[in-house]
């Protein structure tokens, strides 16, 4: 509007001959929409930058010089110059279901062009070499489900390319591990389904309360008992980011009725029995209290939000898919995630809930990564995953979680300064 009015108050006074003014309106035009171009996207489509907020508030962190940054609110843009991950397929770290260029994903070299760009600060693509120098003798353990083997192969193929002798080792009960001999730096992963002890239970031909309830078979949860898995682990690293949440609402491994999660305290059951959102809220109380006993204030401790899944028509095992090319765009990840909608993937913001009210007024860092991943429809393996069914929990490598190491590593620079 404001160059029509001005194009006609031009033509009235008769001030400026009208092809010059409108040479100069297009070269400008020209230079911006190029300037702009060169940072967004080539892919023609109606919107380059995604930006989304959920419910968890907890991606802020204390940045240098006092400011304040909450990574998780921003958006994602797309850069075909600009690559985001520090490694290739060929680290041999990278589980096979998850090397979605080796599996000849259509979009898997598409999918490290997108850049992750908070509203209100800058995430740098963190450098390994310095990262290797600023944490040198340090011990940092991955402590959960898949996901966070996700994460830990993604941070160790970063550190891998820089060049020096890596040695594998296990230590404290980890089921993966490295020493990177220069720095004295290792990375481990403790591999624990719901952080919780668990084996399988039968009711005893003697009888007893879960017995006199009818209950023949399941699996008993010991809420107050780390798995063996990890319990040395807060004893050995500095470092530790946890997880939990894909298996506490998986009907599929722990069948409310054919083997319902039975949970213990102090080694006797909870009476009356109580559902898995109930049982996770104990473990988790009983989990981060172990944790904050065993490491010394010095140690730095994080949580990691809910990874979201991308099923769309139904679960894994009801032929659910995910084949989009591109990440979804605000409404799609409200439509797809929020609990009102009671869809396929509704558990990732209620284990968030979960967490959240579990960590309130402790030591621990919350490392949200929820809300970037959300809209990510597009950094799953798919059908190149290698299984029968899409694999639309994990993700790519390289992928997204290279940007959660971004995070991490960031979040750890603020902390040290």
């Amino acid at each position: 509007m404001a160059g029509r009015e001005s194009h006609h108050h031009h033509h009235q006074a008769k001030q400026v001959p009208l092809s010059p003014l409108l040479s100069l309106i297009c070269f400008v035009s020209i230079f911006l929409a190029l300037s702009v171009f060169r940072r967004t996207s080539v892919t023609p489509q109606p919107h380059q930058s995604f930006q989304f907020i959920n419910g968890v508030r907890s991606g802020r962190s204390d940045a240098a010089g006092g400011s304040s940054c909450d990574y998780s609110d921003g958006s994602w843009f797309h850069d075909p110059n600009l690559r985001t991950s520090r490694y290739n397929h060929t680290c041999k770290e990278i589980f096979k279901g998850w090397n979605c260029y080796v599996a000849n994903k259509s979009n898997a070299l598409e999918i490290i062009h997108w850049h992750w760009e908070p509203k209100q600060c800058d995430l740098p693509h963190f450098d390994p070499v310095s990262f290797l120098e600023k944490f040198r003798n340090t011990n940092i353990g991955f402590v959960g489900d898949s996901l966070n083997r996700n994460m830990f192969v993604s941070l160790f193929c970063s550190l891998k390319h820089v060049p020096g002798e890596v040695k594998k080792w296990r230590p404290a009960g980890a089921d993966r591990g490295f020493s990177f001999l220069k720095y004295n730096l290792t990375v481990a992963y403790h591999r624990t389904n719901i952080l919780a002890r668990y084996a399988w239970w039968s009711a005893n031909a003697d009888g007893g309360k879960l017995e006199s309830l009818g209950y023949k078979e399941g699996y008993r949860v010991d809420v107050d008992i780390p798995e063996s898995s990890w319990i040395e682990a807060p004893n050995f690293h500095d470092i530790l980011i946890f997880n939990t949440g894909h298996w506490w609402w998986a009907p599929s491994k722990f069948d409310p009725v054919k083997s319902p999660m039975l949970f213990f305290e102090k080694g006797l059951p909870v009476i009356p029995p109580v559902p898995p959102d109930v049982g996770l809220d104990m473990v988790l109380k009983h989990m981060i209290s172990y944790v904050e006993k065993i490491m010394p204030p010095s140690a730095i401790k994080f949580f990691r939000t809910q990874s979201p899944r991308h099923f769309e028509g139904g679960e894994w095992y009801q032929g659910g898919s995910c084949q989009r090319q591109q990440p979804l765009s605000p409404q799609q990840a409200e439509d797809l995630f929020a609990p009102r909608n009671n869809g396929t993937n509704v558990e990732v913001r209620l284990v968030n809930e979960h967490l959240v009210k579990a960590l309130n007024g402790t030591s621990f860092h919350i490392l949200n990564i929820t809300s970037m991943s959300e809209l990510r429809a597009d950094a799953h393996p798919a059908s190149a995953g290698g299984k029968k069914h899409d694999d639309c929990m994990h993700w790519c490598l390289s992928g997204l979680t290279d940007t959660w190491n971004d995070l991490f590593v960031q979040h750890l620079y603020d902390i040290r300064s």
